[in-house]
């Protein structure tokens, strides 16, 4: 890296008792680039992280998580209650603290040479984005994407990243030879308020043009159209035109979903809320009141209802996954292989947009429920 020049004393205040106690942190990066930024870089222990109870709730056993935290900045980030884990805060710290783990290719190539490795499915983008701006700068991906292929594992890629057309070449010739699933995340279609809900992320347009780029390599690519945001993106009118350039861009799949407040990311987005909407925090705090992360029961039913047929009617499919597990039903992840080396079918968690109990509780054991695999 050319910033050995830019490392910083971790025992200072920047790098935060909790990464402090670390031992395998190598050092903390701040640079010009990345301002207000600053990179953790540590030499991961291990790569994959097992879901418990994945074959019965999750069409998927297994995460990648080269990066925690995400300079992506999006207010309503689920993930962004496991930042406490390392005493960071799941505010700004989760935006602007981020944990690179330098040597998760290497680590992740040894796991996979593992004769006990059942080539089940992974999922890249379950926690936080693998294709975020550091991307850019540690390339952790095409090590990643070199390990699943050269041990014949399936995965699935979600990203709200435009990065990954780098390594679309990759991808395309890595579909040949396993299972892949692709997926772009496009929840915001006003340009307004997608750079004030989502500053770090690229906009609806780059993002849009990432799903073409994908379907131009030959590639299948679904759309996650989530979260909603009741009062500010479930108008009829937004839905229609950002299905019509959905539709336009050629993905091939589309997920939806009304938005989620966990711990952690129910506080910062009510944040964000009184600020940038204040008309709406009484109407917000009615549906996500206490402890309740999920839109009423009679909302989702509503969204339903008013999706489905626009869906229909702009010719998309629809996914049949829960969105909320972020993981894309497809041929990678709708298999996995048993100790035989045969393909088994995953069942579909959800069929309509009412709580996933199941699933989430699954995904909440691995990232909300407990201490997660960190390294």
């Amino acid at each position: 890296m050319r910033w050995s020049g830019q490392a910083i004393n971790t025992v200072e205040p920047q790098a935060l008792p909790g990464l402090a106690r670390l031992n395998n942190l190598v050092r903390s990066v701040q640079t010009p680039e990345f301002a207000g930024i600053t990179f953790h870089e540590i030499l991961a222990k291990t790569a994959l992280n097992k879901i418990p109870g994945s074959v019965a709730a999750l069409p998927y056993g297994y995460t990648i998580n080269p990066y925690r935290g995400c300079s992506h900045a999006c207010v309503y980030c689920f993930a962004r209650q496991t930042h406490t884990y390392l005493d960071l805060d799941a505010g700004k710290d989760f935006d602007a603290q981020l944990v690179v783990k330098v040597n998760v290719a290497e680590v992740l190539a040894k796991e996979l040479a593992r004769p006990s490795w059942g080539r089940h499915p992974v999922a890249l983008g379950t926690n936080t984005d693998p294709y975020q701006r550091a991307e850019g700068r540690y390339s952790l991906m095409p090590g990643i994407i070199e390990a699943l292929v050269g041990s014949g594992t399936p995965f699935s890629i979600l990203t709200k990243g435009s990065l990954l057309r780098r390594d679309l070449p990759a991808l395309k010739e890595a579909s040949k030879r396993v299972s892949i699933d692709l997926a772009l995340s496009i929840a915001v279609f006003d340009d307004e308020l997608q750079q004030s809900v989502e500053p770090g992320t690229p906009t609806t347009k780059a993002r849009l043009a990432t799903v073409s780029a994908v379907r131009e390599a030959g590639l299948h690519c679904s759309v996650f159209l989530m979260p909603i945001l009741p009062y500010l993106t479930d108008t009829k009118a937004h839905l229609d035109e950002a299905l019509r350039q959905v539709k336009a861009s050629g993905a091939t799949t589309v997920l939806y979903t009304a938005l989620h407040l966990r711990p952690g990311a129910k506080e910062w987005f009510f944040s964000w809320l009184s600020h940038a909407h204040p008309e709406l925090v009484d109407q917000y705090a009615r549906m996500y009141y206490g402890k309740n992360s999920y839109a009423p029961k009679e909302y989702r039913s509503w969204l339903a209802a008013r999706m489905q047929p626009l869906i229909r009617a702009h010719g998309l499919l629809r996914g049949t996954d829960d969105p909320l597990a972020s993981g894309v039903r497809g041929a990678a992840i709708g298999m996995s292989r048993s100790a035989d080396g045969e393909r088994v079918a995953h069942r579909p968690i959800i069929r309509e947009e009412l709580a996933p109990e199941l699933g989430l509780r699954a995904l909440g054991e691995s990232f909300g429920g407990g201490q997660p695999t960190l390294f």
